[in-house]
């Protein structure tokens, strides 16, 4: 599905976006942030895993992930209404855990495809499954080897991790000055608002398409 950048804001940037785990490109998070960035001048891809897209509940392994994505960025830069000169790629749990692989393999990058630009995460899975206790190695390690700008946007109250948890996570595997994390106070896994304290919940979001917009794509106001 392509979101069409606002042609009085385009920035001849593309943003190839990938769903999470449990739920595919149709779902209102994924719409709606594809909507906001497209309208700050941004192209805008999502589409949908093979197992999401044959109506199975399980992901398939990474390496199957990881290659459904390389074939969706040449998909995206290849399309007739998509001018772009900035390549992102990114997305929500899951999907950007699969982003940061791509971007930490340089070696795989598809030849069809211009060099990569910049990582995007929103809510990155730093634990597995089924809470803290342990931090599999796959799930840092990787990171020390972007070398791209990478923004990873963490909500306070986010049950796979907190910024902190991350930071802290990738400082004591080594550290990348490439990576930066932007917290969301009270946000949840899918950077949701509950608290009445917090600003509303269209005043987060925008705040964070605005610093995807400058980090990631190097852009001016």
């Amino acid at each position: 599905m392509l979101y069409p950048a606002d042609a009085p804001t385009r920035r001849d940037a593309l943003f190839v976006f990938a769903h999470g785990a449990g739920a595919g490109q149709s779902h209102p998070f994924m719409v709606r942030y594809a909507r906001g960035l497209s309208e700050r001048g941004i192209d805008v891809v999502t589409f949908n895993f093979a197992y999401m897209e044959s109506g199975r509940k399980s992901p398939d392994r990474a390496p199957v992930l990881e290659e459904t994505f390389r074939r969706v960025i040449v998909s995206a830069v290849a399309h007739r209404h998509v001018h772009a000169t900035r390549l992102v790629i990114g997305g929500k749990s899951m999907g950007g855990r699969i982003a940061t692989h791509l971007a930490a393999a340089p070696e795989s990058w598809p030849a069809d495809a211009p060099p990569l630009d910049g990582v995007v995460v929103f809510g990155y899975p730093l634990n597995p499954p089924g809470g803290p206790s342990r931090v599999s190695p796959d799930r840092v390690s990787h990171l020390l080897r972007i070398r791209v700008p990478t923004l990873i946007v963490q909500g306070t109250r986010d049950t796979f991790g907190g910024p902190e948890d991350i930071r802290r996570a990738i400082d004591a595997a080594g550290g990348n000055p490439s990576i930066a994390i932007h917290g969301v106070d009270g946000g949840d896994h899918s950077l949701g608002i509950r608290s009445k304290k917090s600003p509303a919940q269209g005043e987060v979001d925008t705040s964070i398409w605005e610093a995807v917009t400058r980090l990631a794509f190097a852009s001016t106001p």
